[in-house]
C-alpha cells in the first residue's frame, strides 16, 4: 500500500495538501507498519478528513501552513479599488448627464409655456382658465418652435429624417358629437373619442405661414367636446460641458410633449410638459486637444478593470470546482448605473467573508445569520397588518389627504411614521370637511403609530438583540459543534491541532510563524 493518501492532483486547480512526516524519535518502519494496519476504508476516511480540515482553513491559517500569499484577498481588495474608482468616474459623468437633462427641461418650459412662472403648480406645469388663454398658449408653442434658432440659448436644433425635418405635430381628442346645455341640464354626448392631427413644417417661417394655420378649422375648438390637445416635437442637442471634463461630448434627442388636459371639464385646463432625452451616437466629431487622449486613458483603465474582474471570476470558479470535487469525492445610463452600482455593492460586501475570520469583526455577520430566519417570519406577520392599514387609509383618508391619494404614497407615508418622520404634518394636513373622517383618521393614526412603534418595532429590535446576546455567549463559552466539525474532530491529526495554543487572529497573522510548522511539508 502506498504511503500517500491519494494521488496528488496536478495543474492550476490542484489543491495543496499537507503531508506530515513521522516524529524523529520514531522509525520509518513503525510508521509504515501503522499505515499497513489500517484497512483501505479507514485510510480513505482519514484522507477525506485531512482534505476537509485543510479546505476550511482561513487564509491566515493556510498561509501559516503552506507559506502562500492569499491572492484572493489581495485581488478582492484590488477589485474594490478598481470598481469603486470606475463607479466614481461613472457617477461624475452621470451627474453631468442629469444636470444637462434637467437644465434643458427647465429651459424648454420657459421657451414653450406661455406665462410659466418657473415652478410647477403640482404634477402639471401650469393651467389656463379662459378660451382666449388656451388659444394663446397653443399658438405661443407653435410660434416659439418656428423661432427656436433665434431665441434659444442652448445648442439645439430640429430633428431631421434623411434630410427632411420632421416638424411639429398637433393632435386633439374630443367626443365625436354632442350637445350640452347646462342651464336646463340637457346632455347629448356620443362617448366615442375621435383624434384629429396636423403637421406643421418648421422650414416655413412663422410670419409666412401663421395666418394660414391660425385660421384653419382645426384650431376651432369646441370645449364642451374637447378632451385634450397634444403638441409633440423632437429637438436635437449636444452637451458641450463634458469637454471641460476632458471627455467627448454627448448628443441627445429630446422628445417633447405638451398636453392641454380638459378631461375633467372643470373650467381649468392643466398644461403638462413632458420631455424624454435619449443619448444618440454623435457623428462627425472633430475635437482638438487632450480629450481624445483622456478617453484612451479611461479605456485602458476599463480594460484593466475587466481583466481584474475576469481573474476574480476564474478564482471563484476554481474554488467552486474544488468544493464540488471534494464533495464528490449598457448605452443605457439606467442599466449601466444599476449593473455598476450592484457590482460595487457586491464587491464591498464580499470583503465581509474575510472579516468573518476575525472574532472581533464577525459579530455583525453571525448576528445577521442567526436572526434572519426569525426576522423574516416576524416580518411576514407584521406585513399583513401593515397592508391592512395601507388599504384602509387609502380608501377612507385618500379623498381628504394628499399623502393617502394612492397606494404607493400611503405605504411610503406609513413607513415614514414608523420611523418617526413627519408625524405632525400628517396629522395637520387632513382636511376637516367631514367630522366623521377626521375622527376616524385620529383613531387610525394613533393606533398605527402605537402598534408599530411601541410593539412591532420593539419586538423587531428584540429579535435581533436576542440573537446578538446568543452570539456573544457563544463567543465566550464556545460555539456548538456542527456535524462537519464533529467529523473533523475525529481526525488523527486533530490532537496536534488541539495541543497548540490558539493565537489571537489578527490582520498580521500571515506574518507569524509557528515552530511546529517546521515538520509540515506541502506537495503541490
Amino acid at each position: 500500500m502506498s504511503l500517500h493518501c491519494r494521488p496528488l492532483p496536478r495543474g492550476p486547480d490542484a489543491m495543496d495538501l499537507p503531508v506530515r512526516f513521522p516524529p524523529k524519535n520514531n522509525s520509518w518502519g513503525a510508521s509504515n507498519s501503522t499505515m499497513m494496519a489500517h484497512p483501505e476504508s479507514d485510510l480513505m476516511e482519514e484522507c477525506l478528513k485531512q482534505d476537509l480540515k485543510f479546505y476550511f482553513m482561513n487564509p491566515c491559517e493556510k498561509y501559516q501552513a503552506r507559506r502562500q500569499i492569499p491572492w484572493k484577498l489581495g485581488l478582492q481588495i484590488l477589485k474594490i479599488v478598481m470598481v469603486t474608482t470606475q463607479l466614481v468616474l461613472f457617477g461624475l459623468n452621470n451627474q453631468l448627464v442629469v444636470s444637462f437633462k434637467e437644465d434643458n427641461t427647465v429651459a424648454f418650459k420657459h421657451l414653450f409655456l406661455k406665462g410659466y412662472s418657473g415652478i410647477d403648480e403640482d404634477d402639471y406645469s401650469c393651467s389656463v382658465y379662459t378660451q382666449e388663454n388656451v388659444y394663446e398658449s397653443i399658438f405661443f408653442v407653435i410660434n416659439q418652435y418656428h423661432r427656436l434658432k433665434n431665441i434659444s440659448l442652448g445648442v439645439v436644433g430640429y430633428e431631421e429624417n434623411e434630410g427632411d425635418r420632421i416638424g411639429l405635430k398637433v393632435c386633439k381628442q374630443q367626443y365625436k358629437k354632442g350637445t350640452v346645455l347646462p342651464s336646463n341640464y340637457t346632455l347629448n354626448i356620443d362617448s366615442e373619442v375621435e383624434i384629429d392631427c396636423i403637421h406643421l413644417d418648421p422650414q416655413v417661417s412663422a410670419s409666412e405661414n401663421s395666418g394660414h394655420w391660425m385660421n384653419s378649422s382645426f384650431f376651432h375648438l369646441e370645449f364642451y367636446r374637447l378632451l385634450e390637445v397634444e403638441i409633440s416635437f423632437n429637438l436635437k442637442g449636444i452637451d458641450l460641458q463634458t469637454i471641460h471634463a476632458r471627455e467627448l461630448p454627448d448628443c441627445y434627442v429630446f422628445y417633447n410633449t405638451i398636453t392641454f388636459n380638459n378631461k375633467a371639464h372643470s373650467g381649468r385646463i392643466k398644461i403638462y410638459f413632458d420631455t424624454e432625452a435619449n443619448i444618440q451616437e454623435c457623428k462627425g466629431l472633430h475635437i482638438s486637444g487632450s480629450s481624445q487622449k483622456n478617453t484612451q486613458y479611461i479605456l485602458m483603465f476599463d480594460v484593466f478593470v475587466i481583466v481584474g474582474c475576469f481573474t476574480s471570476l476564474i478564482l471563484c470558479t476554481r474554488s467552486i470546482v474544488l468544493a464540488l470535487r471534494l464533495q464528490k469525492n449598457l448605452t443605457s445610463y439606467d442599466l449601466c448605473s444599476i449593473l455598476l452600482g450592484t457590482s460595487t455593492l457586491f464587491a464591498w460586501v464580499g470583503v465581509i467573508r474575510y472579516l468573518g475570520y476575525f472574532q472581533t469583526y464577525n459579530v455583525l455577520i453571525l448576528t445577521m445569520q442567526a436572526s434572519l430566519p426569525k426576522v423574516l417570519r416576524f416580518c411576514a406577520c407584521a406585513g399583513m397588518i401593515y397592508l391592512g392599514y395601507t388599504f384602509c387609509g387609502w380608501i377612507v383618508i385618500g379623498p381628504y389627504h394628499e399623502k393617502f391619494e394612492d397606494l404607493s404614497t400611503v405605504a411610503e407615508c406609513l413607513f415614514s411614521l414608523v420611523n418617526g418622520d413627519d408625524m405632525f404634518a400628517t396629522f395637520a394636513q387632513i382636511q376637516q370637511k367631514s367630522i366623521l373622517v377626521w375622527l376616524f383618521s385620529r383613531v387610525y393614526l394613533y393606533s398605527f403609530i402605537s402598534l408599530f412603534i411601541y410593539m412591532v418595532l420593539s419586538l423587531f429590535i428584540a429579535l435581533i438583540t436576542d440573537s446578538y446576546h446568543t452570539i456573544k455567549k457563544y463567543q465566550q463559552n464556545g460555539f456548538p459543534l456542527t456535524d462537519l466539525q464533529e467529523f473533523l474532530k475525529e481526525c488523527s491529526g486533530s490532537e496536534e491541532y488541539q495541543k497548540r495554543t490558539p493565537a489571537p487572529v489578527t490582520f498580521l497573522c500571515c506574518c507569524q510563524r509557528r515552530g511546529s510548522d517546521d515538520n509540515l511539508i506541502l506537495i503541490n
